[in-house]
């Protein structure tokens, strides 16, 4: 067998881009970065960066995360801390003309955290700014598009800002990771608002309730009340053990 000579590919990067998702103003916002240099000088983008040489995938993520939010991600299978996101992976990217540079290939991520405080630029950013992601995507009458018609996210962030909202949209139908955006105690009321946002909906608080409270494992009773919402004192509930949603929430048709 003829020795393997590396010198006989093209070299590539790869990087890691991020699509942070939080509610914020009862808005469904994304995490983004003016860039403060060449490409796209000046555009907007999601946050990322190169994969080092020595850590693997999640490994950048999760280092991308705390650069650009100070957030960890949480560990699926130790229990929630106080500051965690939900991280997983998103698609990959490997347009051969999607970064001008060189060859690079982008492994998304989807981070999804509770309201989170105003952001702080960093590295190549010029600066930082949670944005509602109808904006960004140009269907909400926002700076998704500039002067001359052209996608205002640099690189291919547009579609993969798209690809991370829908596929929180989805997910949601089935899964908990609604209760992803809520602090570790929430009101029925507060995760109906998530759904509200992150769908564009607005959904019957009668119907929800009677949902979310019926299905086995969803949440958990807490023992406790509050009114930080305002008006009566409301049950506090916390995520429960169940992961799958069995009849689904299924996202309303508009």
């Amino acid at each position: 067998m003829p020795p393997y000579d590396p010198s006989t590919f093209p070299p590539f990067a790869v990087t890691v881009d991020l699509v942070v998702l939080t509610v914020r103003r009862h808005a469904l916002c994304a995490l983004v970065v003016r860039r403060g240099e060449s490409p796209f000088q000046g555009r907007w983008a999601l946050p990322g960066g190169f994969v080092r040489a020595d850590e693997d995938l999640g490994a950048a993520a999760a280092r991308e995360l705390v650069e650009e939010t100070g957030l960890c991600a949480q560990d699926p299978v130790a229990p929630a801390i106080g500051n965690g996101a939900h991280l997983e992976q998103l698609a990959t990217y490997g347009d051969p003309g999607r970064d001008p540079r060189m060859r690079v290939v982008s492994v998304a991520h989807l981070a999804l955290a509770p309201d989170l405080p105003a952001p702080r630029a960093g590295g190549d950013a010029h600066s930082a700014r949670w944005s509602p992601v109808d904006d960004l995507l140009g269907t909400g009458g926002g700076f998704g598009r500039d002067d001359e018609g052209q996608d205002l996210l640099a690189f291919d962030h547009a579609r993969i800002l798209a690809d991370g909202v829908e596929r929180a949209r989805s997910k949601i139908e089935y899964s908990s990771l609604a209760t992803a955006f809520c602090p570790p105690e929430f009101t029925v009321g507060e995760l109906r608002r998530v759904y509200e946002a992150v769908w564009g909906v607005v959904l019957d608080p009668r119907n929800f309730h009677r949902k979310v409270t019926g299905t086995p494992g969803f949440l958990m009773p807490t023992g406790g009340t509050t009114t930080r919402q305002g008006g009566r004192p409301a049950q506090l509930f916390r995520a429960g053990a169940a992961t799958v949603l069995n009849p689904p929430m299924l996202r309303p048709e508009v």
